[in-house]
């Protein structure tokens, strides 16, 4: 097979492999369709990592480096097949961010390994080179900060002093050093290569370290497209077609759905780039949460539950620790069979990452059309006879709209206070994720249901099936 041919056949191969890209990207938009949208998708990547190995023209590898390929390739699929297979529900935020961050290093990396054979080529292949290098430190390195702020080793946000100006200086410096190798040839070399590698990575962290947690579903999309876009890269400067789509695909991705939850934190894109957000320090107004609470018995909520028209769920973060999504799709079931309207309320930076309470109640089959996003579900509080908030905190939180000096201030959120009954259960009266009081839990129509949620949830469910 002469070159010209084998390059045909791998363009299409490419073209297959970006189309089935995009196929399992639109798959992924709905719960039915996803598993075998990622299916898809993976598929595509095996096509384009064969076709790269064995058809690419000049690339004609020798036995151990096969070897080499293929026993990385193996050691990778099983790490990550036993690692997604085990990992928690509660744990799902971690693992995208530590893939997340695994795919950054990998972009960084080809720009090392590359730079050597490339250092002497014109300005765009350099420049290609440094922007990848930049893009996927920065998302390496951020990612892992997202990581142990997610698994609580980092659990409250940290801000050196001036630290936007610091940051802006940062920058600026690390966009002089690349203009520097691309226009000085002194410093086109390994050492000042480190050196923007040692800024980029230096970057991600500071970038990601003062962010609070509330704001984690934002941080993690926006990593999530700086990989794309880095990805991307490696596809120019390789000139490969399906590394180009595919980092085009994850990048655009990405950024839209970073728009889509800087618009639910009503957060400034502008802010979110430059890591102006999230670190609120300002203090919170106490008067309007100096009342008293009271609490609700399992008895009293199944009976003003059963007697209701309407119950609308909002699912949280506790609700995914107590692994509770089983039992809360029961307790649909159970008041459905009685007459019951049941909807889930979804807020959609609820949990610690984009669409963490999609995912965890499509685990248990709870029908899409179910699931309710903000701006549909809010204007039907008013008609809403229960209210029952399972896990969240930030996202009822009225705070967002009448305290100023509040960190969440201007915030959207679920206006669950407007329903007749509200209850809400948590384990005890501690903060939630941003570290803020909720006023909701001393609003007249709340009632505390004290007590990890399954366990909750399962008295209440067999206080139901009595009546």
């Amino acid at each position: 097979m002469d070159g010209i041919t084998q390059i045909y056949i791998l363009w299409i191969i490419y073209l297959i492999a970006s189309v089935l890209f995009v196929v399992g990207l639109k798959m992924l938009s709905g719960p039915e369709t996803a598993r075998n949208g990622n299916l898809v998708a993976a598929l595509g990547m095996g096509l384009a990592i064969i076709g790269t190995i064995f058809i690419h023209p000049g690339k004609e590898a020798s036995a151990m480096k096969l070897g080499l390929i293929f026993g990385g390739i193996a050691i990778g699929t099983v790490v990550g097949w036993l690692t997604a297979k085990r990992v928690q529900m509660t744990k799902m935020p971690e693992l995208v961010s530590m893939f997340n961050g695994m795919g950054g290093a990998c972009a960084a990396l080809i720009s090392l390994i590359e730079y050597p054979h490339y250092a002497d080529s014109p300005k765009r292949v350099l420049l290609t080179i440094t922007l990848g290098l930049l893009i996927g430190s920065i998302s390496f390195s951020g990612s892992i900060i997202a990581y142990l702020k997610l698994n609580g080793t980092l659990n409250k946000p940290y801000r050196l002093p001036s630290y936007n100006i610091v940051n802006a200086v940062l920058v600026l410096i690390t966009i002089a050093l690349i203009i520097a190798i691309l226009f000085v040839p002194a410093l086109n070399t390994y050492p000042v290569i480190f050196g923007l590698l040692a800024l980029s990575l230096l970057y991600g962290v500071l970038f990601v370290l003062p962010i609070g947690g509330a704001d984690m579903p934002v941080v993690i999309s926006l990593l999530n497209s700086f990989t794309g876009v880095a990805a991307a890269f490696g596809g120019f400067l390789y000139n490969n077609q399906v590394m180009l789509t595919g980092g085009i695909l994850v990048g655009s991705a990405g950024t839209l759905l970073t728009i889509v939850m800087c618009k639910a934190m009503n957060r400034p894109l502008f802010n979110v780039i430059f890591g102006a957000f999230g670190g609120g320090t300002a203090a919170v107004d106490t008067s309007t949460t100096g009342g008293s609470v009271k609490d609700i018995s399992t008895t009293d909520l199944a009976t003003l539950m059963f007697y209701s028209k309407r119950v609308v769920i909002v699912p949280g973060y506790g609700l995914a620790v107590a692994q509770a999504q089983q039992i809360i799709r029961e307790l649909e079931t159970i008041l459905e069979e009685n007459g019951v309207e049941v909807k889930y309320a979804i807020h959609p930076v609820a949990g610690r990452m984009p669409g963490h309470m999609n995912v965890l109640l499509a685990e248990s089959n709870v029908p899409y059309e179910k699931l309710v996003e903000m701006d549909d579900i809010n204007p039907e509080f008013p008609t809403t006879d229960v209210v029952f908030v399972v896990g969240a905190n930030d996202v009822v939180n009225p705070a967002a709209k009448t305290n100023p000096a509040s960190p969440i201030y201007g915030m959207p959120i679920l206006d669950v206070e407007q329903a007749h009954h509200i209850i809400v259960n948590k384990r005890s009266m501690n903060a939630g994720y941003a570290g803020i009081d909720n006023e909701l839990f001393y609003n007249p129509k709340t009632s505390m249901l004290f007590g990890d949620a399954k366990k909750a949830l399962t008295d209440l469910v067999n206080e139901l099936k009595t009546m």
